[in-house]
């Protein structure tokens, strides 16, 4: 049986959730994120995009492109409640959800067609959403996420499209290839080399050439640009917490290793949120001295998943706690009141140098492992023969 997915996606989330605080950003080039030279674009309106403007774009190039942009430096925790507004929506009417991203939605609604018109169905659903929440979003509904997603990308802004079962092949096949996802720069330029501009292209290639080419991801490519995706849509389960703590083989008063031991474990936690795509706004601390004595301290700060602002408030924290200077025990940290996000995770503040280092430190333990690489400092301080992390 063909199944029936909808992509549902907000247009330019932030920005749009701007401009319903502020009606004056109506029509005007806009750019949300680090309001300094060194700062990063973290979203922007399509009058912006029209000047070339596109996220995670330094806002000095940004600035020269859209000289009349006006740039507001963001509020994630407001973003943060419109996403679950329309997440409490979505979740009430339809069977199975995935939330992907803050302003991303996956549906799996087959077999409502027997009942409503899954088309109708999905119609209505987006009507809802406006209507509640006062934010233009767009769907794409159709056999599989690859090509609901890409539909969504020819529906927007503020539309729909439904690729019916017949009209996959014949959809996907003018479009150029970057509008296959998991196809990024690099793939582009790779093959774009080869001549490969539109999707229908790629499909003549055999399958086997592109595994030689770009490898596991060459196959997925060619499946996507075939219309062929059997990933199901993950019921969506808002994880509320992430946690790590050590209990030491011999009780220690060494703060300066329970200092470095703190900011490996925030650098654990923080590749974890990056990794799901989530932020944290409430940071806890977990001190269990020798005689068993345990106390815990936390903050609420600014949304985040970055390792530098969360280490400091660790370090913080700690201070706070170690009063007495006994023998420690166990130490632990706690990111707590998470939310969904993405690369927007911290653009707001960070600079485009702090975003590309965590960028590339990310694909590096993607690839080998969450230990393979660290800040200098952060590694075990117990011995130097244990600490075959790469430093830097």
């Amino acid at each position: 049986m063909s199944r029936n997915i909808v992509h549902l996606d907000l247009d330019s989330f932030f920005v749009s959730v701007e401009q319903l605080k502020n009606s004056k950003l109506i029509g005007k080039p806009v750019l949300i994120g680090g309001t300094s030279d060194r700062g990063v674009v973290a979203s922007c309106s399509y009058e912006a995009r029209k000047f070339g403007v596109s996220s995670a774009m330094p806002m000095r190039m940004a600035r020269i492109l859209c000289p009349d942009a006006i740039i507001v430096r963001g509020d994630m925790e407001e973003y943060s409640r419109y996403s679950t507004m329309v997440t409490d929506i979505i979740t009430e009417r339809a069977p199975v959800v995935e939330k992907a991203s803050i302003d991303e939605h996956y549906l799996d609604i087959t077999g409502m067609d027997k009942f409503f018109g899954c088309h109708l169905w999905a119609h209505e659903l987006r009507q809802v959403i406006m209507k509640n929440t006062g934010l233009p979003i767009s769907f794409g509904l159709s056999v599989n996420k690859t090509v609901a997603k890409v539909a969504t990308g020819e529906a927007k802004p503020n539309g729909e499209k439904y690729v019916e079962p017949p009209l996959v092949q014949s959809f996907l096949n003018p479009l150029s290839i970057k509008k296959i996802p998991g196809v990024g720069d690099k793939t582009y330029r790779q093959l774009r080399s080869m001549g490969v501009e539109r999707i229908q292209t790629l499909t003549q290639i055999s399958p086997e050439q592109l595994y030689r080419l770009l490898g596991e991801n060459g196959v997925s490519i060619w499946q996507k640009a075939n219309g062929i995706d059997e990933t199901p849509v993950i019921p969506y389960v808002e994880r509320k917490s992430v946690s790590t703590e050590t209990t030491f083989d011999k009780d220690t008063t060494d703060v300066a290793y329970l200092y470095q031991l703190l900011q490996a474990m925030v650098m654990e936690l923080t590749f974890q949120l990056r990794r799901d795509r989530r932020l944290t706004s409430c940071v806890t601390v977990k001190l269990r001295y020798s005689n068993f004595d345990t106390e815990t301290k936390q903050m609420r700060i600014t949304y985040t998943a970055l390792d530098k602002p969360l280490v400091e408030i660790t370090r913080q924290l700690f201070d706070k706690l170690y009063s007495r200077r006994m023998l420690v025990r166990l130490i632990g940290v706690r990111f707590s009141h998470l939310v969904s996000g993405f690369e927007q995770i911290d653009l707001f503040s960070e600079s485009i140098e702090h975003y590309n280092l965590y960028q590339a430190m990310d694909k590096i333990r993607r690839r080998f492992g969450e230990k393979a690489i660290t800040i200098a400092g952060a590694a075990s301080p117990r011995s130097h023969e244990e600490r075959e992390h790469i430093m830097f």
